[in-house]
């Protein structure tokens, strides 16, 4: 049985009552970031027709899947908007993850995810203060520390995502799935291409 999906566009989420008085550069990569999240809640809509094809281990990038590709973007924004609901100093750190969560496999489970990363977005990005102060914890693989503002860690947030996108896409051309042409491709790309894409051209 086929599952069928009904998500919004970026544009009629359920929070776009939302408070928008608070600094346009916020708003910005607010929209961001969620237009790169709609984007997978899309592939689960829209491209996906199996829970399987989430867990199809890609031939060029061994050991990937979408559904794990899916799971890891979508933590990297969860984790900081749940470090900007810590008190301050505030400590972030990205290697510290739930690995094959039931959204690697269920695509239910999956754009449920999303959407409450989405809402979670919404809720502190607003309320955030874009040059507060984060202290980053990473293993690269040595044990460093890094000082970082939030506005910083949103936009790399978002970047992130892009370069797992472009991961997305090859393992989803493997399975002959056709995504949208701007899917993966970092807005910096889209915009010296002019390319018609909801992060494309240059928005000067």
């Amino acid at each position: 049985m086929q599952i069928q999906f009904s998500s919004p566009p970026p544009s009629m989420s359920h929070s776009d009552n939302r408070d928008t008085h608070f600094p346009e550069t916020l708003q910005q990569q607010l929209s961001v970031a969620r237009t790169l999240l709609f984007q997978a809640v899309d592939i689960l809509d829209n491209h996906l027709t199996s829970d399987e094809q989430l867990t199809v281990s890609s031939k060029y990038l061994p050991g990937s899947t979408i559904g794990k590709h899916l799971r890891h973007a979508r933590d990297h924004f969860v984790l900081l908007t749940a470090c900007m609901q810590q008190p301050s100093p505030r400590t972030l750190s990205y290697d510290t993850r739930l690995r094959n969560t039931p959204m690697e496999c269920s695509r239910a489970h999956a754009k449920e995810a999303l959407i409450e990363a989405i809402a979670e977005l919404e809720a502190v990005v607003p309320k955030s203060d874009i040059n507060a102060s984060i202290t980053l914890h990473a293993v690269t693989p040595y044990i460093h520390e890094f000082q970082t503002t939030f506005g910083r860690e949103l936009w790399f947030a978002s970047l992130h995502c892009v370069h797992h996108w472009s991961m997305v896409r090859v393992i989803a051309g493997e399975m002959d799935i056709k995504l949208s042409d701007d899917f993966g491709f970092a807005p910096s790309t889209l915009v010296f291409q002019d390319r018609e894409a909801p992060l494309g051209k240059a928005k000067i």
